[in-house]
C-alpha cells in the first residue's frame, strides 16, 4: 500500500446496493447478488434476565436483532419491526472504518450504478422503488443535483390503496402465519380456516408487515397499469383474474387491477389526493429533464432508463413510453430503456456496482483506511462523484 491508495489486481470487492425495502449483496464480477434480504428487522428488547435464545444476534444492551427473511418470518412475543435506515450515507462511511475495521470503501450513488448497468455514462434514471419514484439525471458519470425529482408515489402507495380496496370489499387479509388449515369454499365466499394453536402475542408493526406481504403478493399478481388514461367504461370491459388469499377467500378482479395504479401517473383520479401537488410519473421525468441545462436534454431524452421492483408491475414502461412521447418536445428524440429480465431491473444498482467494482481503473478510486484517518468522512465528498 503506498501513497494512501488500497489496491492491487488480486484484490475484488464486495457490492452492497442498501435501498429503503431490501438489500443486495454480493462480490464484484459477478452477474447478479449473493443474497437479497429485507431491510427490515425485527427488535426484540429483554425487560429482564437473559438475551432469549435461539436470536440471530445478541447484544449487551439487552436487545435482540432477527435478520433475513427466515429469522424474520417466525412469530416472537414482543419484536418489532424496525427500519435502521435513515439518510445515513456519511454515518456508512465511519461505521465501515470504525467498527468494522475495512480495508477500503467506496460510496457510489445508484442512478449512476444504474446508468452503467445499461451501458450509458449519460441518461436519465427513473427509480420507482418502495418508498419513492425518483427522476435522476445523470450525466458523464456525475449526479445533476439540481434536477433531481422526488415524489411519494410508489410500491408502498400502491400497497396503501390495496388496503384500502380490500378495507371497502370487507375483505379481511389473514397472513399465513396465522392459519393451520383452510378449506376450499366457493368465489366471493367467507373463508373457512383454522387458526394455529400457540401463537405468541406479536407486536402490531409485525403482523403489519406479514399482512404487506400478502398485499404486495396481491400488486405483483393481479395488478396493471393501463396503457391510456383511466376510463370506467374500458376498465369494465377488462377480462377479470382470479386471485386465492392465504385464507382461502378467492374472487375475480375486473376495473380494480387497473383503477389502482393509476395513481402512479395521475394521482388527481385518486381518493383523498385530489387538488394535492404530487407529480405523476410521466411529469417526475419531464420535470427533470426541464431542470436541466438545455444542451444535455437531447442526452436525457434519448436515454430514459427505467429501473426499481415497482416499475415491474404489468404495463408500466408502455403507459410510461406512451405518456413521455406525448409531452417530449417534437425536436426530442425519445428512447425508453428498460431490461426485460425483472431481475435486472430490480438489480441494476447492484450490477453496476459489480461492473465498476471489477474495473482495473477502481483500485485507484477507493477510499483507503489511512486516507480515511488522515481526512476523515471529508474524503468521501471528495473522492466519490
Amino acid at each position: 500500500m503506498s501513497g494512501g491508495v488500497y489496491g492491487g489486481d488480486e484484490v475484488g470487492a464486495l457490492v452492497f446496493d442498501i435501498g429503503s425495502f431490501s438489500i443486495r449483496a454480493g462480490y464484484a464480477g459477478e452477474d447478479c447478488p449473493k443474497a437479497d434480504f429485507p431491510t427490515s428487522l425485527g427488535a426484540h428488547v429483554e425487560e429482564e434476565g437473559p438475551a432469549e435464545m435461539g436470536s440471530e444476534q445478541e447484544n449487551t444492551s439487552g436487545r435482540s436483532f432477527y435478520l433475513d427473511t427466515t429469522a424474520l418470518h417466525v412469530p416472537r412475543a414482543g419484536v418489532e419491526l424496525i427500519s435502521p435506515l435513515k439518510n445515513g450515507m456519511k454515518k456508512l462511511t465511519e461505521l465501515m472504518f470504525e467498527h468494522y475495521n475495512i480495508p477500503a470503501f467506496f460510496l457510489c450513488k445508484t442512478a449512476v450504478l444504474t446508468a452503467f448497468a445499461n451501458g450509458r455514462a449519460t441518461g436519465l434514471v427513473l427509480d420507482s422503488g418502495a418508498t419513492h419514484t425518483t427522476a435522476i439525471p445523470v450525466h458523464d458519470g456525475y449526479v445533476l443535483q439540481q434536477g433531481i425529482v422526488k415524489s411519494p408515489l410508489a410500491g408502498d402507495f400502491i400497497t396503501m390503496q390495496c388496503r384500502e380496496m380490500f378495507q371497502e370489499m370487507n375483505i379481511e387479509i389473514i397472513p399465513p402465519y396465522m392459519i393451520a388449515s383452510k378449506e376450499a369454499v366457493r368465489e366471493g365466499a367467507s373463508p373457512i380456516w383454522t387458526k394455529k394453536d400457540k401463537i405468541p402475542p406479536v407486536t402490531k408493526s409485525w403482523h403489519t408487515y406479514m399482512c404487506n406481504e400478502v398485499i404486495q403478493d396481491f400488486q405483483a399478481s393481479v395488478l396493471q397499469v393501463s396503457d391510456s388514461p383511466y376510463d370506467e367504461q374500458v376498465a369494465a370491459q377488462m377480462p377479470t383474474l382470479h386471485y386465492e388469499m392465504p385464507s382461502g377467500y378467492n374472487g375475480d378482479y375486473g376495473a380494480e387491477r387497473l383503477r389502482i395504479p393509476e395513481g402512479l401517473f395521475d394521482p388527481s383520479n385518486v381518493k383523498g389526493l385530489s387538488g394535492n401537488t404530487m407529480l405523476g410519473v410521466g411529469h417526475v421525468v419531464t420535470t427533470s429533464i426541464g431542470m436541466c441545462d438545455i444542451d444535455i436534454r437531447p442526452g436525457l431524452y434519448g436515454s430514459v432508463i427505467v429501473t426499481g421492483g415497482n416499475t415491474l408491475l404489468q404495463g408500466f414502461t408502455e403507459r410510461l413510453n406512451r405518456e413521455l412521447s406525448q409531452k417530449a418536445p417534437p425536436s426530442m428524440r425519445l428512447k425508453l430503456i428498460a431490461s426485460s429480465s425483472s431481475m435486472e431491473r430490480r438489480f441494476s444498482p447492484w450490477i453496476g456496482g459489480s461492473i465498476l467494482a471489477s474495473l482495473g481503473t477502481f483500485q485507484q478510486m477507493w477510499i483507503s483506511k489511512q486516507e480515511y484517518d488522515e481526512g476523515g468522512k471529508q474524503s468521501v465528498e471528495r473522492k466519490c462523484p
